[in-house]
């Protein structure tokens, strides 16, 4: 008996002696090793979430600013072209004379650069992301519908002008260019209408025209930067030859050069808007996923 208590005293002191795997002493070096690390990681996850919400709201920030001094272009741009013919070319009207003519490039102004450059951009502001794409592509359409009619009403006011006044018809470059970016907005109009907004088109369909929509899109806004810069500059030398010829550089003609200026401003900052992948619309739909039709579309 007296060997069994020993051993079990031996025992015992060997128990206190040797440590455990759940011994406090033993695992606390590890424990602080581990939350350190922890810490540490958690720590840069917190520092890289930071800085990308710093990016994306330097971003955002830059992007309005962007949008800002569109929208004031746009309107200086309209402003200037009203004040233009109805002050310095005295007004409108629709009898064939010098006063229809005048509508001519207060609507191609209006229609084929401002609410064409306003139009494209729209899908860029982040406040449209996250939201139901429907009501966003109906308004894009609509933009771009008013500046298509805008456009075709100006067309006539010319055609019809050169006709009253046996004036030849798409002799100058400024009209060939015209031509085409009046032509190349409606074939994109109609495009973007079938391939985008009707549900009976196909997928492959609308994969193969998107591409090609976008890079339409900005050709058409260059075509028509070019065609009004080109028609201003073409009926300053057809309207100051006397008693203030254009060389004189008269008060119509400083405004004139304007326009021109804030029309390629407005274009500029417009592609600007356009080619910045940073404020490109999120893809709501993953990959792999079939495109929905605008029609079927539910709230993203």
């Amino acid at each position: 008996m007296s060997s069994l208590r020993h051993d079990d005293s031996m025992m015992q002191q060997l128990q206190q002696v040797t440590p455990s795997c759940s011994s406090p002493s033993v695992l606390l070096p590890l424990t602080h090793l581990r939350a350190a690390r922890c810490g540490s990681e958690s720590a840069q996850k917190q520092e890289v979430r930071g800085n990308k919400y710093l990016f994306r709201m330097r971003s955002i920030v830059s992007f309005y600013i962007c949008y800002m001094l569109c929208l004031c272009l746009g309107l200086a741009c309209v402003v200037c072209v009203c004040v233009w013919n109805a002050h310095w070319r005295h007004g409108f009207a629709w009898n064939g004379s010098t006063l229809e003519f005048n509508w001519h490039p207060v609507l191609m102004v209006t229609g084929l650069i401002v609410l064409y450059g306003n139009g494209a951009v729209l899908y860029r502001v982040p406040l449209t992301w996250g939201q139901n794409k429907l009501p966003w592509k109906l308004l894009h359409a609509v933009l771009m519908l008013l500046a298509l009619v805008l456009s075709i009403i100006g067309l006539c006011a010319v055609f019809d002008f050169h006709n009253a006044n046996k004036t030849p018809n798409l002799y100058s470059l400024h009209s060939w260019i015209g031509i085409a970016a009046s032509a190349l907005f409606a074939l994109q109009w109609v495009m973007g209408m079938a391939g985008f907004l009707l549900p009976c088109s196909p997928t492959w369909l609308r994969k193969l025209l998107k591409p090609i929509h976008v890079w339409m899109g900005g050709s058409i806004l260059i075509l028509s930067i070019a065609a009004c810069i080109s028609g201003i500059n073409e009926k300053l030398f057809f309207v100051l030859t006397k008693p203030q010829p254009y060389s004189k550089l008269p008060a119509e003609a400083l405004l004139g050069n304007s326009l021109g200026v804030l029309i390629v401003a407005f274009g500029l900052v417009v592609l600007k808007i356009l080619s910045n992948h940073e404020w490109k619309r999120p893809d709501s739909v993953p990959d792999g996923v079939d495109y929905t039709p605008v029609l079927q579309e539910e709230c993203e």
